[in-house]
């Protein structure tokens, strides 16, 4: 019993780990649980500081999924997306500063998704986690230079990726506002005008429901996909806003069902990005951190 319990609290923290790593909380779960199996199979003495000693065994968990999942994904029909999970209630842990943000985020988990095992495994210890390089090599079973390697290849993977302009908070916030003020009233201008030349609108229905199979490109064919989106907004969703994967996001429900979330990304030139995820299989988890919202009119 006190083993179980002693693992319990550190379920928390190894939960967060096992999202950033797989960019799944589903995937995460069943990770922490093969977690807990190695933990009660241990053997007396067999573990000296529990923390490390999970962390470890959790990371390599995770290293073996992401091989088998990168397959999978080749497959998946439409555009693949992380699982989006409300972090407002610590759910992955603090988010005190933009490495531990940027993390969780939509746009970052899916740019970590081409990097290898090894590399994502480092960038997301020692961002996330504040592990030193010494303790990463430990983790992964590699020299600290080798680690150091790791961190400085995928950092500049992903650097290489983002655009160079970073908004504020606020700046997202009032974007966000603008953008649902727009849609609510039909204003397909004044959308339009929010949206960067360039903007690229992804669509994850895994196959289940209506999504687009191709990212949409462009600030015309994007302001058009999302008016045919808005159109069915206006047929009974009900619209919420709620912080998920560190930053605001919209979430629409119909019938007191989740069936739509979307998340912007904003640079310099307006929103750049939209993200949205309508496989219900990756709106489940979400659904149930959010009790009593399903079940309002």
């Amino acid at each position: 019993m006190y083993k179980a319990q002693e693992f319990e609290a550190h379920r928390p923290r190894l939960f967060s780990l096992a999202y950033r790593m797989l960019g799944s909380a589903t995937e995460a779960e069943d990770a922490v649980q093969d977690a807990y199996l190695r933990w009660h199979g241990a053997e007396p003495g067999q573990v000296v500081a529990p923390g490390p000693w999970l962390a470890k065994v959790l990371t390599n968990l995770c290293l073996n999924r992401l091989t088998s999942a990168r397959a999978q994904r080749e497959e998946y029909v439409g555009p693949w997306l992380p699982e989006p999970v409300r972090t407002d209630g610590g759910a992955l842990g603090p988010m005190e500063t933009a490495e531990q943000r940027d993390t969780v985020s939509l746009a970052v988990l899916v740019m970590m998704e081409r990097l290898t095992p090894p590399e994502r495994a480092a960038v997301v210890l020692r961002d996330a986690f504040d592990y030193s390089h010494r303790d990463i090599a430990g983790v992964l079973d590699c020299s600290e230079a080798n680690a150091r390697q790791l961190y400085r290849r995928a950092k500049q993977h992903l650097t290489d990726d983002r655009p160079r302009f970073s908004s504020s908070q606020t700046l997202g916030d009032e974007l966000l506002a603008r953008f649902l003020e727009a849609a609510a009233e039909g204003a397909m201008p004044q959308l339009e005008a929010l949206l960067a030349d360039q903007v690229v609108a992804w669509s994850d229905g895994g196959g289940k429901v209506g999504a687009a199979r191709r990212p949409v490109v462009g600030r015309e064919m994007v302001a058009r996909f999302l008016a045919g989106l808005f159109a069915r907004w206006a047929n009974g969703v009900r619209i919420e806003i709620v912080e998920a994967n560190g930053s605001p996001v919209v979430l629409g429900w119909e019938d007191g069902e989740l069936t739509s979330f979307g998340a912007l990304e904003v640079g310099e030139a307006g929103i750049t990005g939209i993200r949205l995820v309508r496989n219900p299989d990756k709106l489940v988890f979400l659904a149930n951190q959010l009790p009593g919202l399903s079940q309002n009119p």
